[in-house]
């Protein structure tokens, strides 16, 4: 079935992001404005530096360099010659749960996590890292190992628009509430040490089973929170019984009664409050994603820019 536009994710569309991602900059300023405002300033640390010799100090070397223990050792000042690590792999996990079939402007939540998906794995290509990912549904959780090509890339946006074409108003959320701590819990297996792994979620789910995950995969990893929600999820309008429709599917909620909109603020509320708290912890950057925005313009305002050279 075609998918209609902001409802369901379209793969050509998704490979569009090849261009938008070009001298995209996975090393976050603190963002301003945004849901997680207030906490800690972190960055990722980028790439490694890795050892390749100790040599003989040469007149001009860096004196930071020098090996002052073997330099004692010997009488004769020696350096220590490293080399940026080649590629850092990258391992993107992407939910695609019945909870993020909600969206009330542009987008739903599974789009937004789509095209962020797009971009992030785009980018790493595009600098030489190897990309992986686990996508994560109601049904179960495709799992693909980091390669550095494009096919591999083309391979994981086919397995998030499959995910994201089963998604359907009106299906049951409770079957995948735990899909997501399964999914970090297999991250965290794949993810020995030096890896990005990048969350595109709700966060919704088992609160403290999920932040396990994350504080021991942040351990020996670098990880970026992306956040993704939709303003009504903190303040759902009184307008009655409201359709959502993407003009071949409806869902329809009565905003009439207040412990309806009562049950979405809080749930939003405790979700802001859980990433927060394990972001300001464990100083991982997180990030917002908003649906009624662009993607891109919003990653461009939180990254600090499509810098060139970025990684």
């Amino acid at each position: 079935m075609p998918s209609s536009p902001g409802i369901h994710a379209d793969l050509r569309a998704l490979a569009r992001y090849e261009h938008t991602a070009r001298g995209f900059s996975f090393l976050p300023r603190q963002p301003v404005g945004s849901v997680l405002a207030g906490r800690h300033g972190s960055r990722l640390r980028g790439r490694g530096l890795q050892f390749e010799e100790l040599r003989a100090y040469v007149p001009g070397d860096d004196i930071r360099s020098i090996d002052w223990r073997v330099t004692a050792r010997t009488r004769k000042p020696h350096v220590r010659v490293h080399s940026v690590e080649r590629d850092r792999p990258i391992l993107l996990v992407i939910d695609q749960r019945q909870t993020m079939f909600f969206g009330t402007r542009r987008a739903m939540k599974s789009v937004v996590a789509a095209e962020a998906a797009a971009l992030g794995a785009w980018r790493g290509v595009a600098v030489g890292d190897r990309v992986g990912a686990l996508i994560v549904g109601e049904e179960g959780i495709d799992v693909i190992r980091p390669h550095r090509s494009r096919a591999t890339v083309e391979r994981i946006l086919g397995a998030i628009v499959k995910k994201n074409a089963s998604l359907r108003a009106g299906a049951p959320i409770e079957a995948g509430r735990g899909r997501l701590a399964e999914a970090l819990g297999l991250a965290r297996a794949a993810a020995h040490h030096d890896h990005l792994v990048v969350v595109v979620s709700d966060f919704a789910g088992d609160t403290e089973v999920i932040h396990r995950h994350l504080a021991l995969m942040a351990e020996s990893n670098d990880v970026l929170l992306v956040f993704v929600y939709d303003t009504a999820e903190a303040q759902l309008p009184e307008a009655g019984r409201i359709v959502f429709t993407s003009g071949e599917l409806q869902a329809e909620i009565d905003t009439e009664g207040s412990r309806v909109r009562s049950n979405f603020r809080e749930d939003f509320e405790r979700r802001v409050e859980a990433i927060h708290s394990i972001a300001r912890r464990h100083g991982l950057p997180a990030l917002t994603l908003e649906t009624g925005e662009d993607v891109a313009k919003q990653l461009r305002q939180q990254l600090g820019g499509f810098a060139a050279g970025g990684r």
